[in-house]
Formats: structure tokens, C-alpha cells, sequence
């Protein structure tokens, strides 16, 4: 299966500095989106070190692969990102509490592996719907799964950018995975909160779908053009925060 992809990160129209990082490796077939967080430059470094281990952690526990499942062995590598980060933090005294976000996906024949930690998201665009693939970790979401107000009300919450769990803030941090049998002209996104928050997973999908309307003819351009339209839009609704988007089209 042939795999389309672009990303891109900005700094969006607030913030002074990008603490925003992705990574896509052709090769490995992975692709990552990172969000920090931490005093001064700590969550830059945060999310630049995850994706930098991480690639390099998952290719080394893949040696040693007995059978075709890497749901353990994801798990496994996102586990060592968090404790690569704590252990350097922990060191440097200005960069104690920084952590960061992750979503990462890792295509392995037919099947999609979905790691996630934190409120970065991983969507499916297909048959023209979009579907949220992985769950937030924040406070917001955490009163929603109790049901103490919809989505709307949630979208007020002053709140809504509390996590409850990040990599590298914590000695062992609990990780999300998710599995997905991946259908040719699937579509796929990863992004930051900075892209989710602004633009609306319907608008997302209107966006996706004008510029593909038939992934089975999609192209390079087509994809370039996707992130670079849904980052402007991040923007033009407010650019807030750096905004961060990968998309991958299976073909």
C-alpha cells in the first residue's frame, strides 16, 4: 500500500516561540505529532526530543519483533520517549515539569497503529465523514465522559487546555493504542490542538474533501495543499496557538 504524506508546523499569530514538532519517516512508515509544554524553552525541547528518540527507540525494539503485532511494541517505544524526556529534565533544573503531547501513527501492512498521549488528535476521513480516532487527555474531556455538559459548553470551559496526561512529566506515563484496518483512499490526519481547536472536525473534512474529492487520484500537491489551507484556517480563526498537521493518504 503507497502512502501520500505532508505536514507542517507554525507558530501561529500569539505566541513568540513554536513548541510544536512533527516527524514523518517514509521509510519506518511513521509519522508523529508532538505538543509541548514546560517554562521557558521546555516544551520546545520537549517535543523536539520526542521526535527524535522515539523514531529511534521503535526502530530498535522492531529488531527484536517475534510476531506481527506492534501494539506492544509502540507502547513499549512511547513508554521510553517519557522516561528519555523525565530523565533529562530532571537534570536540568529549568526544564523540570516540561512534557508534551504524542500522536503517532505507524502503518504495518494493512493495519494502522495509533499511539496517543494527551489532546493532539488522529482523525479518519473516509467516505467523505470524519471520525476522531483517538480520545483527549484533559480536564474538559475528562467532565464529558462524566457528562457534566456537552461539547458546547465544553468548547467555553476555561479549562480546556488542562492535560491529565503528558509524556516526559511523569516517572510512567499510561499510553492510548489503538488498532485500524486501513481501506485503500483512506485519509488520514494527526494534529496539534492548535489546528483542532480552531477548526472544527466538520470544517476539517469540508476542507479535506474539496481539495480530494476522489483520493484514489490524489497527489503530492493535493496533500500540500490540504495542510497548508487547514494551518491558514487555524490562523485566520484566531492563531492563538502553534498549530501542527500531518496528512496521510493510503492509496
Amino acid at each position: 500500500m503507497g502512502l501520500i504524506s505532508s505536514g507542517k508546523t507554525d507558530i501561529g499569530r500569539k505566541r513568540k516561540s513554536n513548541q510544536d514538532s512533527f516527524y514523518i519517516g517514509k521509510e519506518q512508515r511513521l509519522f508523529i505529532v508532538a505538543d509541548g509544554m514546560g517554562g521557558h524553552n521546555g516544551g520546545d525541547i520537549a517535543s523536539q526530543m520526542a521526535v527524535k528518540v522515539l523514531p529511534e527507540f521503535l526502530k530498535e525494539l522492531s529488531l527484536n519483533i517475534t510476531k506481527e503485532n506492534y501494539s506492544p511494541i509502540l507502547e513499549h517505544a512511547i513508554s521510553e520517549t517519557n522516561n528519555a524526556l523525565k530523565v533529562y529534565s530532571d537534570s536540568h533544573s529549568d526544564l523540570v515539569g516540561m512534557g508534551t503531547t504524542l500522536v503517532t501513527f505507524l502503518f504495518k501492512g494493512q493495519t494502522l497503529y495509533i499511539g496517543n498521549v494527551g489532546d493532539s488528535r488522529a482523525y479518519l476521513i473516509s467516505g467523505k465523514k470524519i471520525y476522531q480516532l483517538s480520545r483527549d487527555h484533559s480536564m474538559v474531556q475528562e467532565k464529558l465522559n462524566m457528562g457534566i455538559y456537552n461539547r458546547e459548553q465544553a468548547a467555553m470551559d476555561p479549562q480546556k487546555n488542562i492535560l491529565v496526561r503528558t509524556v516526559g512529566f511523569d516517572p510512567a506515563v499510561e499510553i492510548d493504542i489503538f488498532t485500524y484496518k486501513v481501506i485503500k483512499n483512506d485519509i488520514f490526519l494527526c494534529c496539534s490542538d492548535g489546528v483542532h481547536g480552531k477548526v472544527s472536525d466538520e470544517d476539517i473534512a469540508y476542507l479535506v474533501n474539496k481539495i480530494i474529492p476522489d483520493p484514489s487520484i490524489a497527489n503530492q500537491q493535493m496533500a500540500d495543499q490540504v495542510i497548508s489551507e487547514l494551518i491558514d484556517l487555524a490562523n485566520e480563526n484566531g492563531g492563538q496557538d502553534n498549530s501542527t498537521a500531518i496528512l496521510i493518504i493510503a492509496q
